[in-house]
């Protein structure tokens, strides 16, 4: 029987390709999960956007990742440099290796401009968390891929809903 696949930010799987040149890793025991589950697609938006490692934090001001993709929000640096070309190119790059591999569902890292499925940061650059998305899971999610971050790592594992007593 063959596994699903997920595409996974590769952050999450102990690739140093954060902004500050660091990674987020899962626990082990996280980790062996997940390869025993499923066959796993590692992406990075912002890098395969073109962005180096490191590289300047980025928020997405003006609105959320939707916004964002219909050019109604931009994502920049706290230096005010605009970033939202080489966003917009790693999601749709995400987008196309889930498309690839066959790809429902993804898990992505929390709060960030790119892979937040629940809230991102507000643009201040001042730690401020807000709901929304980023913008590859925007648009993962507009074409059909569920999206879960890393929080949410049981129930992406345990999909079924608990039964009622």
């Amino acid at each position: 029987m063959t596994k699903p696949t997920l595409l996974v930010s590769a952050c999450l799987l102990g690739q140093p390709v954060r902004y500050d040149g660091q990674s987020k890793p899962l626990s082990s025991l996280q980790w062996t999960t997940m390869r025993q589950r499923f066959d796993l697609v590692p992406v990075c938006p912002e890098c395969l956007g073109g962005l180096p490692t490191p590289r300047p934090a980025a928020e997405i001001v003006g609105g959320n990742g939707g916004d964002a993709l219909a050019g109604t929000a931009r994502i920049q640096t706290a230096d005010g440099d605009d970033v939202s070309a080489a966003f917009i190119a790693g999601a749709e790059r995400a987008l196309d290796a889930a498309l690839q591999h066959g790809c429902a569902q993804a898990l992505l890292k929390a709060n960030s401009p790119s892979c937040g499925n629940r809230q991102i940061y507000d643009g201040s650059f001042s730690a401020t968390l807000r709901d929304g998305q980023g913008i590859a899971a925007s648009l993962l999610e507009r074409n059909g891929i569920a999206v879960w971050n890393e929080t949410e790592i049981d129930s992406l594992l345990d999909p079924e809903p608990p039964q009622a007593v």
